[in-house]
């Protein structure tokens, strides 16, 4: 897809500034930027640059980012698919309230096993390679997500809720697929097709995690048990474990309605809210025009910057 990292320069060997950015801050103020210059015999420029590409350099490349996103994508599109194959026949996908139909002792099909044990594991797999995975903004929101649902599967495998677990299994899977490949598409800088894909997977993530997911099958797990069996300890930490959920929806649903509200108007590429970037020249440059325009011209005062009272008479 013609994906290719930029090169990227290293920050010289530096003690001293490493170990600025290791123990203290990898964002020096301008105080700090000011003293680390007269310890390193280096111009506050100079250590700016440095800072920015030692930044630079503990972020993940585009091929990273690229492949990790194809193969998220790959057992996303399998599983839900895998889904789709395993309940399409059963009467509980059309009438969620069937799924109490002979609890406890529901009996477990081949492809229900399958489709928990391909699901778990590719959760448990999250957990222990997230310390090499892309980190992104929303990173603690993901480990509680991934947390939540390892017990969530875990839990109802337990105490028989598999019918309803496959359906939670199926929503979820639904959308998730699209989110990866417009990531995929993003990193390849196939910009109208990123843009299209994006559309879609927001509309699919809204009509599945919030429509769905709570008027459905949250309905269906946490009102109407109560009109066929008392409530035991199961039944609260089952359904606890999908208040969590629901909630991060929530949460990832404000930032992908921030997304499209910052495309539509420009009809650019949908940017990751969750991503960094790599900081370039220009900015450093920028931002020093914009530190020297202050220091000449004064403080900014109500938002605009005073008139430079240097300017030569032609009366």
């Amino acid at each position: 897809m013609g994906v290719s990292d930029k090169q990227r320069v290293h920050a010289p060997p530096n003690p001293v500034l490493e170990s600025h950015f290791c123990s203290t801050s990898k964002h020096p103020t301008q105080s700090s930027l000011e003293r680390l210059s007269k310890q390193t015999g280096c111009s506050v420029r100079q250590v700016q640059r440095w800072f920015r590409r030692r930044r630079n350099q503990e972020r993940p490349s585009k091929l990273k980012k690229f492949r990790e996103a194809s193969w998220r994508f790959t057992f996303y599109l399998l599983a839900f698919f895998a889904g789709l194959a395993t309940l399409i026949d059963k009467p509980w996908l059309y009438d969620m309230k069937l799924m109490w139909d002979d609890f406890p002792k529901m009996p477990l099909l081949p492809s229900q096993y399958w489709y928990y044990m391909i699901e778990l594991g590719f959760y448990l797999s999250l957990i222990f390679s997230v310390a090499s995975d892309v980190k992104r903004k929303d990173f603690k929101e993901q480990i509680i997500h991934h947390v939540a649902t390892i017990f969530l599967l875990s839990f109802s495998w337990f105490v028989n809720y598999i019918r309803g677990g496959t359906l939670i299994m199926l929503v979820h899977d639904a959308s998730d697929y699209l989110m990866e490949s417009a990531k995929m598409f993003n990193y390849a800088g196939w910009r109208k097709t990123c843009n299209v894909i994006f559309i879609a997977f927001a509309a699919v993530f809204i009509v599945t995690r919030l429509v769905i997911l709570p008027f459905w099958i949250i309905h269906t797990t946490l009102v109407y048990p109560l009109t066929l069996h008392a409530p035991f300890f199961g039944f609260y930490f089952f359904n606890g474990l999908m208040l969590v959920l629901q909630t991060l929806h929530i949460f990832w649903t404000a930032l992908i309605l921030r997304m499209v509200i910052k495309f539509l108007p420009g009809n650019d590429i949908v940017q990751d809210e969750r991503s960094d970037k790599d900081e370039t020249e220009s900015e450093d440059e920028d931002n020093d025009r914009e530190r020297r325009g202050k220091s000449k011209n004064g403080h900014v005062q109500n938002g605009h910057t005073p008139l430079n009272n240097n300017r030569r008479k032609t009366d």
